[in-house]
C-alpha cells in the first residue's frame, strides 16, 4: 500500500456541498489560458505559491503537470531558489519575483512595489499582466482548500478527497 492510499483528507470533496466550484475552477483556467502568457510561467507561478505556502498537495499537484508539459527536472526543481538559478527567462523571474511579493509580508509597506509592477511592465502588456493577477488569484482560491481540507497529494483529478 502507497502512502497516498493511506492518507486522508480532513474534508470531503467540497464539490457535493457546492457543486458550482467547478464551474469557477474552470472559468478561472479558461481565463488564464488566454495566450497571453506561457502555461509554463503559470505554472512555475503556481509551484512557487504553492512552495510559499506549504502546500505539499499543491507543490506534487504543479509538479505533476508541469512535468507532463515536458518542463525538465532541473527547472522544476529550481524553482524554489530561482533568484539564483540559471533555468529561468528574466519574464518567468518577474513572474516568480511577483508571486512571491504577494505572498510575502513586508515589513516596508506595499508587497508589490511600483519598482517591481515597473519591470513587470517591461516583460508583460495590460492583457498578460491582468492575466498573471489572475493566475495568482486562481491559485490562492484554492490555498485555503489545501491547507483547511488536506486533499491528497498525488491522486488523480477526482479522487484527492476521502469519501465520508
Amino acid at each position: 500500500m502507497s502512502v497516498t492510499e493511506q492518507l486522508q483528507s480532513r474534508l470531503p470533496d467540497p464539490t457535493s456541498f457546492f457543486p458550482e466550484m467547478g464551474a469557477i475552477a474552470g472559468g478561472m483556467i479558461k481565463s488564464v489560458r488566454n495566450g497571453s502568457i506561457p502555461d509554463t510561467t503559470v505554472g512555475l507561478v503556481h509551484l512557487r505559491a504553492g512552495q510559499i505556502v506549504g502546500s505539499t498537495y499543491h507543490t506534487v499537484r504543479q509538479t505533476a503537470d508541469l512535468r507532463a508539459a515536458g518542463e525538465s527536472e532541473e527547472r522544476i526543481t529550481a524553482v524554489a531558489s530561482w533568484r539564483d538559478a540559471p533555468y529561468f527567462t528574466d519574464a518567468e523571474r518577474v513572474a516568480l519575483e511577483l508571486v512571491e511579493a504577494v505572498l510575502t509580508p513586508s515589513p516596508y509597506g506595499e508587497r508589490v512595489s511600483d519598482a517591481l509592477f515597473a519591470r513587470a511592465s517591461e516583460h508583460y502588456d495590460e492583457k498578460a499582466l491582468w492575466t498573471l493577477t489572475v493566475a495568482i488569484s486562481q491559485i490562492l482560491f484554492f490555498v485555503p482548500v489545501a491547507l483547511i481540507a488536506k486533499p491528497i497529494p498525488g491522486k488523480a483529478q477526482g479522487n484527492h478527497y476521502t469519501t465520508r
